[in-house]
């Protein structure tokens, strides 16, 4: 849903409290300009963007569905899980996302030891000085590199250090994909996959068993061959459907919120399901 004169949601959205650029109010403060609403701030593995997002779209009349996205892990494989209207305040989930940013910053200085290795002296100092208040991740390394003068672009930065099998790719250690959709389910919240493509739709099957309740199928790296492969499947394993611009703000060289319109009728479907399912507990495996 690629109207930018459309009606709809955008629910796939980051700050500076993760790998965006912009502050919370920032964004609602677009989405209200770009006629975009309802949103979702859906940061990777923190909610601390939260009250500030909340607190401008009641000020702005943008209406914010409290989100987050976990990182997780399948064998090898990375995955994204977005969780929607999560009871964001939950002792016991903020607790996970306080480890799973510990886990993130020693991710980080491993790819600092690999880096130096290669004789690229990044500093750990340089890379929080551009995740600011934020969650860190490999964006922040690469706008490093390429602040650096190391690389060109981003691109360049993942092609040839940052991406899986590259010199100074570190593996996550964090949450399965059945924990990640676990702890969303047990907030309160509903779980669905992340611009899944359709590589990995061979796993659907296990994911849906342990409780993935949505997918998310309107994203600008979706093609059209791509949605109507992913419809088939939401429909066959009875999956809400979601979507949203992914915008990082600047980070990623362009502002893409509300390039996505995720229509109404898909929000209310969204809602519904969060209303009439119980969450779900963590799996013994």
């Amino acid at each position: 849903m690629h109207a930018a004169s459309t009606p709809g949601a955008d629910l796939h959205l980051h700050s500076a409290y993760s790998d965006g650029t912009f502050a919370p109010e920032e964004i609602v403060a677009q989405a209200a300009t770009r006629g975009v609403n309802p949103i979702a701030l859906t940061d990777h593995d923190t909610v601390a963007g939260l009250p500030e997002a909340l607190e401008a779209g009641a000020e702005r009349n943008v209406e914010v569905i409290p989100g987050v996205e976990l990182s997780a892990h399948a064998g090898h494989d990375e995955r994204h899980i977005l969780g929607y209207f999560v009871r964001w305040q939950d002792p016991t989930f903020r607790a996970l996302l306080h480890r799973l940013e510990s886990e993130r910053r020693d991710r980080l200085h491993e790819i600092l030891r690999r880096l130096h290795r290669l004789g690229i002296s990044l500093l750990l100092s340089e890379v929080l000085a551009i995740a600011g208040h934020g969650t860190v991740g490999r964006l922040h390394v690469a706008r490093a590199l390429v602040g650096r003068g190391v690389v060109r672009d981003l691109d360049e930065a993942f092609t040839r250090f940052l991406a899986a099998g590259r010199p100074a790719y570190v593996e996550r250690t964090g949450l399965t994909v059945p924990e990640a959709i676990a702890a969303i389910r047990s907030a309160d919240g509903l779980a669905a996959l992340a611009h899944p493509g359709t590589a990995g739709l061979d796993h659907l099957p296990l994911l849906v068993e342990a409780g993935l309740q949505g997918i998310e199928i309107f994203h600008p790296s979706h093609t059209t061959e791509d949605i109507v492969t992913l419809t088939r499947a939401a429909t066959r394993y009875d999956l809400v459907i979601t979507g949203g611009s992914d915008c990082h703000g600047h980070a990623k060289g362009e502002v893409r919120l509300g390039q996505v319109r995720l229509p109404l009728i898909y929000v209310e479907r969204l809602r519904h399901a969060v209303a009439s399912h119980p969450p779900h507990s963590t799996p013994n495996t």
